[in-house]
């Protein structure tokens, strides 16, 4: 299934329960369960997974299933600042392609990879509803409009300060 191992502790277990319990471990909130468990471990490995089949009393090929149909759930660990680039025709037909080959060549990851330090992952998405901006690029829940190729260096350059 998911190609991270992890394991879990009895404390994220029990958060992870508690999720499923806030929802009456109602199979039919999967959905929601999963965006709370996301958001806890930022991505669903497959042990979470099994956790949450074995809560809501369902099999884990469902629970699968719809972590992997929905694009918004990940396997697959986000770096600390999950950069998306808006692909949806606004943004493609402004250049939003040119723009992801400048990220994909400073960070020297393909779309779905995070940089070896865990700093940055990359993920393209269809429509941010900003279409004015076009290209638009997110950098966490921060929107970057008319983003130009010369302005990548810049964005990262502002995630890469020390705080």
């Amino acid at each position: 299934m998911a190609s991270v191992n992890i394991k879990l502790s009895d404390q994220k277990i029990a958060q992870l329960q508690a999720i499923c319990k806030e929802f009456n471990n109602d199979k039919g909130e999967l959905i929601n369960v999963l965006h709370k468990a996301q958001h806890l471990f930022g991505y669903l490995p497959a042990e979470v997974q099994e956790v949450i089949a074995k809560e809501l009393k369902t099999s884990l090929a469902h629970v699968y299933g719809v972590v992997s149909f929905y694009s918004f759930f990940t396997m697959t660990p986000k770096g600390e600042h999950p950069i998306s680039i808006c692909m949806g025709t606004a943004c493609y037909v402004r250049g939003a392609e040119k723009v992801l080959d400048e990220f994909k060549r400073i960070l020297k990851v393909k779309v779905g990879e995070t940089t070896e330090d865990g700093k940055f992952s990359l993920s393209c998405l269809r429509c941010v509803g900003a279409c004015g901006l076009a290209p638009v690029v997110m950098v966490g829940e921060k929107v970057y409009g008319r983003v130009a190729p010369d302005g990548v260096k810049d964005i990262l350059e502002e995630y890469s300060k020390p705080q």
